[in-house]
């Protein structure tokens, strides 16, 4: 391995054999003993001049035993929040007394982090649906594998950090496959508001890695592009709740939301789609609650002259919106889920304008 002494991170080359010790973490280059920890460049593909394409890579072992778990970010270039959340644990948390292994990955998509732009700008390839990868094959499954196969296959459970796409945004929220207990356990333990009962797609970090038997969940917060602080804390106090569950550090507790809703396959949920196209005027924020019949948003065209407005299909609550205003007919305007009564009713009461007043 190579010693960068100015920036202090481990070139670590991908041609050397797996070494294992009692306790250390290994990836295919060098280990992370007991007590250790390692701020790596891993180099898991080259550009068209043959130069090396590296993921960061932080590792901290800690010297007490526990589970092994990695923290993902980015596999889509322009989603940014989730970065915020994996370098803040990984470089301004105390975790001195950590009981297990972090593996923290805050941009899988280098090519696409460097472009600004969701895919691979090899072919447009989507890295989140090249898991767990194969060598031999495309760039981005070469990619994938190399990733998957130091990293995220040594894992016992896994938290992959996305945001909405370009021109929409989500409440925060998570997707996991509840079917499966032992990402039911981790899914709780996240402790959001709304969870969505979803297997993950073939390909997709989530998906391979639970089949794997890693159990890992997808949390979407927010829009691609930015840093969201409200969001960025949020998601930090959900990976707070997740290290007590599992007992990384002893500090934290596992926090209840207030309220949790878990949307299956016999809730109503929907993606509301434009059937015109024009400028849009959406009349509620991400996580609003709305009854049937509500207007969510008002097209209209240049000269404002012919208004068209969408309504509720059914009383809900509003986990994506566009953000972008104008739309052509099919593009999604909102992202709609069903709640059931008691939840409905204590969401009325928080959304209600008196208790907004009252705080």
């Amino acid at each position: 391995m190579c010693w960068h002494a100015e920036r202090g991170f481990i070139y670590a080359p991908t041609n050397w054999s797996l070494m294992s010790d009692d306790g250390a973490f290994t990836y295919n280059g060098g280990k992370v003993s007991p007590g250790e920890r390692q701020n790596i460049r891993y180099g898991i593909s080259e550009t068209y001049l043959g130069d090396p394409i590296r993921i960061p890579v932080t590792i901290i072992n800690g010297e007490r035993p526990g589970p092994t778990a990695f923290l993902s970010a980015a596999a889509h270039g322009d989603e940014l929040n989730g970065i915020e959340v994996v370098r803040e644990v990984a470089h301004e948390w105390d975790l001195t007394d950590l009981a297990g292994t972090l593996v923290c990955l805050p941009v899988l998509n280098v090519p696409g982090f460097l472009a600004q732009q969701r895919y691979l700008p090899i072919y447009d390839r989507d890295l989140n649906r090249s898991f767990p990868g194969r060598e031999g094959s495309t760039s981005a499954k070469r990619m994938a594998h190399r990733i998957y196969t130091n990293f995220i296959e040594p894992c016992d459970f896994g938290l992959d950090f996305h945001t909405s796409t370009r021109g929409r945004t989500n409440m925060l929220h998570v997707r996991a496959d509840m079917t499966d207990i032992d990402v039911h356990r981790l899914a709780l333990a996240f402790g959001t508001n709304v969870i969505l009962d979803t297997d993950g797609s073939d390909g997709t970090l989530r998906g391979e890695a639970t089949n794997a038997g890693i159990p890992t969940i997808t949390i979407e917060m927010g829009e691609a592009h930015r840093f969201q602080r409200q969001l960025i804390d949020e998601a930090l106090a959900g990976v707070e709740s997740v290290f007590a569950e599992y007992e990384l550090l002893e500090q934290h507790t596992v926090r209840w939301p207030g309220w949790r809703t878990i949307i299956t396959g016999d809730r109503q949920k929907t993606w509301i789609r434009a059937d015109v196209g024009g400028i849009v005027d959406m009349h509620h924020d991400r996580g609003a609650l709305v009854h049937e019949g509500d207007v969510i948003c008002t097209i209209t065209n240049p000269f404002k002259n012919d208004n068209i407005t969408v309504t509720a299909p059914f009383t809900g609550l509003m986990v994506g919106i566009l953000e972008n205003p104008v739309v052509y007919p099919g593009n999604p305007l909102c992202h709609l889920v069903e709640l059931g009564g008691r939840t409905k009713r204590v969401v009325e009461l928080e959304q209600s304008p008196a208790t907004a007043d009252a705080t």
